[in-house]
């Protein structure tokens, strides 16, 4: 049996992740409230107040204390797993299993909020609706959500991967070329990828990493307080 290299660079970030959070929560912990933080303290705060607004709004101020440190560890973890090809290491959300755990994770946090509110019976009853026949098309667009997620995630970065190794491809074809032009018949330095691939990296890796990341948490974010009755996120029930 071969081990994937996605699983090396998946435990690769995973234990940075992991070693980061708990050297912040340290850090954290021994600094005084009353005082002003400094360092790094002040872009992790500032972003995790900024997610923290941003879960309230789609779920409400009860459920976000409950939501944000799922979400907060989200959009670490894929905008890393999306963005760590700029280091030559393959990413790990242009695997599908990956991107499709982290949709079933979001699957399984939406049926625990429905059948939350809604009860057994009214989870039940949602398959019948509005009407019985409809039994088979309901459990097909129930499962919908995690493979449209998990699909997309995947596809975009998958994608950009490839995009880029076809730009590589052909830099090194162009730069061949130009040294035969030289008198040099055989394979040399791709000096015409350097050149061009930064931009495309800008927008491959770092730009629609982030969007993509984006997406991932907003979908989750919305689809989990859609389920919420508009009395709890409003904070009146």
């Amino acid at each position: 049996m071969t081990i994937q290299s996605d699983v090396y660079v998946i435990i690769l970030i995973t234990v940075l992740l992991g070693v980061a959070i708990v050297l912040l929560s340290k850090k954290i912990q021994k600094t005084d409230p009353l005082q002003k933080p400094t360092g790094v303290l002040v872009p992790i705060l500032w972003a995790v107040d900024i997610v923290h607004k941003n879960v309230v709004n789609n779920v409400g101020e009860k459920t976000a204390d409950v939501l944000t440190p799922y979400i907060l560890v989200l959009w670490v973890y894929i905008f890393i797993a999306n963005t760590i090809s700029l280091f030559g290491l393959s990413s790990p959300t242009a695997n599908l299993s990956v991107t499709l755990f982290l949709a079933f994770v979001t699957w399984l946090l939406i049926q625990i909020t429905e059948l939350k509110y809604q009860g057994i019976k009214g989870y039940l009853h949602g398959f019948l609706e509005p009407i019985a026949v409809m039994l088979p098309m309901n459990i097909v667009g129930k499962f919908s959500t995690m493979v449209s997620m998990s699909v997309r995630l995947f596809g975009n970065i998958l994608c950009g991967g490839i995009m880029m190794q076809l730009v590589y491809a052909a830099t090194q074809g162009l730069s061949n070329s130009i040294a035969s032009l030289f008198g040099n018949s055989g394979g040399v330095f791709n000096f015409i990828g350097p050149l061009v691939a930064p931009i495309l990296h800008a927008y491959f890796d770092l730009f629609s990493g982030f969007i993509q990341t984006l997406v991932f948490v907003t979908l989750t974010m919305v689809l989990i307080g859609n389920d919420i009755p508009e009395e709890v996120r409003n904070g009146i029930a």
